[in-house]
């Protein structure tokens, strides 16, 4: 203890830390309680004991119809059920669990769902993974990837005596789905600094980067700092759906937000935004489907 500003004492206060590892990051949980309280008796906190659970596995599997499903986990403190839903992007069915929910109850849950999981991702359209052969469009022009034998790694592009569109990959045949998605992210990259730094030029404002990832919920975003980021699918979309989403994000470094002055800078720098909108409206969760494998089924 020690005095307080009144002169009586008071309990000092301890700070318990505990590590752990959660979805391969480490977690540490902080807990404050005053010095000589519960010891001998549980000294944490309820809401500390509420959510701490031993180690979960990421990913249950359950059978349906004869085939094996993976199932992602993830724990919310503020859900009240089960729910499950399926992530169109990366293919995957993600069970949430409440607080108080066992893994039990979640592979059960799980289990009882098999056919809705089932149905759900046999709507979504095939997977076509970067493999000789596969048509992929490339500016919204169908291409097909053509393996070229053990040259020199490299990727191009070229029309073959038909006129058929080819994007020619060099190398390993391993490493040709490699080599394709980084082809299609250099393309990307290129296709979206130009299209950005034009559109920046009309405004009277300055792009500070321009960055691709492989994004799942969004587009495009832009941050309060200058640096635009895209999805490099945008390269496998019409070029007015890239120039659009690049207009879109530039447009946000004047108005970070989507009022009607926004869009009316939208409208400036992209007369055609309307219809880039709904082509990605209709087609967008297509896009997502290339240089993916079917992870999640197989047969037992």
């Amino acid at each position: 203890t020690r005095p307080s500003p009144s002169g009586s004492a008071r309990p000092q206060h301890v700070v318990c830390c505990e590590k752990h590892y959660q979805r391969g990051f480490a977690v540490r949980w902080i807990w404050h309680y005053p010095l000589g309280f519960g010891f001998g008796k549980s000294a944490m906190p309820q809401r500390a004991l509420l959510y701490r659970r031993p180690s979960e596995p990421q990913a249950i599997e359950i059978i349906f119809d004869r085939a094996i499903y993976l199932v992602r986990l993830r724990r919310h403190r503020q859900a009240r059920r089960y729910t499950l839903r399926i992530q169109s992007a990366s293919r995957e069915a993600i069970l949430t669990i409440p607080p108080r929910g066992t893994l039990k109850e979640a592979r059960e849950f799980a289990q009882k769902h098999g056919g809705w999981i089932a149905a759900r991702l046999d709507r979504l359209p095939r997977a076509a993974p970067f493999a000789d052969g596969t048509v992929v469009p490339l500016r919204g022009v169908p291409h097909r990837i053509e393996h070229r034998g053990p040259m020199r790694g490299t990727v191009w592009t070229e029309a073959d005596a038909d006129g058929e569109c080819l994007i020619c990959v060099a190398g390993r045949a391993p490493h040709l789905n490699r080599r394709v998605g980084d082809f299609l992210s250099r393309e990307a990259k290129r296709d979206l600094e130009i299209a950005s730094r034009h559109f920046a030029n009309e405004l009277g404002v300055e792009v500070k980067r321009v960055a691709v990832r492989d994004q799942s919920s969004r587009w495009g975003s832009c941050s309060t700092t200058g640096i635009l980021s895209f999805s490099w699918r945008l390269i496998l979309a019409p070029s007015m759906v890239l120039n659009y989403l690049a207009a879109h994000e530039v447009a946000h470094l004047v108005e970070m937000n989507h009022s009607p002055r926004f869009w009316r800078l939208v409208q400036q720098l992209c007369p055609y935004h309307e219809r880039a909108k709904a082509w990605l409206d209709v087609h967008g969760t297509d896009l997502h489907r290339y240089g993916l494998t079917e992870v999640n089924r197989q047969e037992p």
